[in-house]
C-alpha cells in the first residue's frame, strides 16, 4: 500500500511548467539577440562547438530534479505490516468547586484559579490516561466527558469560573454522584475521582455517598485548597473587587479551608487527602498515587507499519543536479556525429 504523507506539496509540480517557460523564453531571447550580434553563417563559424542538444538536456535534467524534490518532499511511504497498539491507563475525573467562596484569595490568585493550575499540571504529567471535568457548586454539572483529548480538557479547565452555576452552595455529594456515570465499565479497577475544594459543604450525606462510590471501586482523592485562616469572598465586577460578600448582620463572611470534611471523604473512598498550596508538592504526589493503580486496557488499534521512501528520491534529485553541473554545452563528439539535429556542416 502507498500512501503521502504531505500531499500539499504536490502543488510545487506546478514550478516544472514554469520552468518550461522561461526555457522557451529565453531561447527565443538568445535566439534573437544572435541574430542581431551575426548571422547563423557566423555564429556558426565562431561557435563550432557549440550544441544545440545539450541545453535541451539539461533542462530535463533540471526538471527531473525538481519532480524527485516534490516526491522527497511529499515523502512516499509503503508497507503492509499491521501493528496493535495498546492504550492502558486510568480513568481519572477531576471535580472542581466553582461555589463563590472560591473567589477567596487567602491563595493567590484566588482558589478557583489555583485549582485550575493543579489541574493543568497533572495533565501535563500524564501519559495513555482518559480525563474528564465535572463542575459544582450549588448543583453539579458535566463539563468533559471521559476522553485523552488532554488539549480539550484544558480548554474547558479554562473557561470555569464562579459565575457558570447560578444554585449556590458547595453540593460534594452530588459531584460525586454524577462522577459516578463517567466509568463505562463496571469491571474497572482503575476508576480515579480528584475533588478539589476549600471543603465548605451545604449538603450533608457526603460520607455515605463516598462509601457508595468506593462499593463501586472509586477512589477519591481530595485536594484542600485554602487556607486555616481563611479569607473573604469578593463581589467583582469586570474583574475589578467592588465590596465583599456580607452575612445578614452586615458582617463580613470570612470563608476557611475545611480540611476535615475533606479528608473524611478520602477516608471513607479508600483515598487520601492532599493539601493544595503547593502546586509542585501536588503533582508529585499525584503522580505517584496514579504509579501504584492497576491500569487498564481501554483501547487497541491497529495501525499499518509505514516506511518513508524519501531518501531515494532526494538521492536521485542530488544526483540530477550534479549532472547538470558538470554538464557542459560543448557538443560531444559522439553525439555530433549522429547529428541529430540534422545539422550539416557548412565551409
Amino acid at each position: 500500500m502507498l500512501v503521502f504523507e504531505e500531499e500539499i506539496y504536490f502543488w510545487l509540480f506546478l514550478v516544472i511548467p514554469v520552468v518550461l517557460l522561461l526555457f522557451i523564453f529565453l531561447l527565443f531571447w538568445k535566439r534573437k539577440a544572435r541574430k542581431s550580434f551575426a548571422s547563423d553563417e557566423l555564429l556558426q563559424k565562431l561557435a563550432p562547438n557549440k550544441s544545440n542538444f545539450k541545453p535541451i538536456l539539461k533542462l530535463i535534467l533540471i526538471c527531473l530534479a525538481l519532480t524527485c524534490l516534490v516526491v522527497a518532499l511529499v515523502n512516499p511511504k509503503m508497507g503492509t505490516t499491521m501493528e496493535t497498539v495498546k492504550r492502558e491507563g486510568v480513568d481519572i475525573v477531576f471535580a472542581i468547586d466553582v461555589s463563590k467562596s472560591m473567589d477567596a484569595e487567602d491563595i493567590a490568585p484566588s482558589r478557583l484559579e489555583k485549582s485550575k493550575q493543579l489541574v493543568r499540571q497533572i495533565l501535563g504529567g500524564l501519559g495513555s490516561d482518559r480525563v474528564g471535568i465535572i463542575a459544582y457548586a450549588g448543583s453539579a454539572f458535566p463539563q468533559l466527558p471521559i476522553t485523552t483529548d488532554y488539549a480539550a480538557a484544558k480548554m474547558f479547565l479554562q473557561a470555569l469560573n464562579t459565575d457558570m452555576i447560578s444554585s449556590q452552595g458547595t453540593a460534594i455529594s452530588d459531584a460525586i454522584d454524577l462522577a459516578t456515570t463517567y466509568y463505562d465499565d463496571d469491571n474497572q479497577t482503575n476508576r480515579v475521582l480528584f475533588i478539589i475544594s476549600d471543603g465548605e459543604d451545604h449538603e450533608g450525606n457526603v460520607e455515605s455517598i463516598a462509601d457508595e462510590a468506593a462499593k463501586k471501586g472509586i477512589r477519591i482523592y481530595t485536594i484542600g485548597v485554602g487556607t486555616e485562616k481563611g479569607g473573604p469572598i469578593p463581589i467583582k465586577r469586570n474583574g475589578v473587587v467592588q465590596n465583599y460578600k456580607k452575612d445578614q448582620n452586615g458582617e463580613t463572611v470570612i470563608t476557611k479551608l475545611d480540611s476535615k470534611t475533606l479528608k473524611e471523604i478520602a477516608s471513607e473512598a479508600n483515598g487520601e487527602y492532599i493539601e493544595g498550596n503547593v502546586t509542585a508538592n501536588v503533582t508529585e504526589t499525584v503522580q505517584d498515587l496514579l504509579k501504584n493503580i492497576e491500569k487498564t486496557e481501554f483501547e487497541a488499534k491497529q495501525f499499518a507499519d509505514y516506511q518513508s521512501h524519501f531518501q531515494w528520491f532526494l538521492a536521485l534529485c542530488f544526483i540530477f543536479l550534479f549532472l547538470d553541473v558538470f554538464l557542459l554545452e560543448r557538443s560531444t563528439a559522439w553525439i555530433k556525429k549522429l547529428n541529430l539535429f540534422n545539422e550539416t556542416k557548412k565551409d
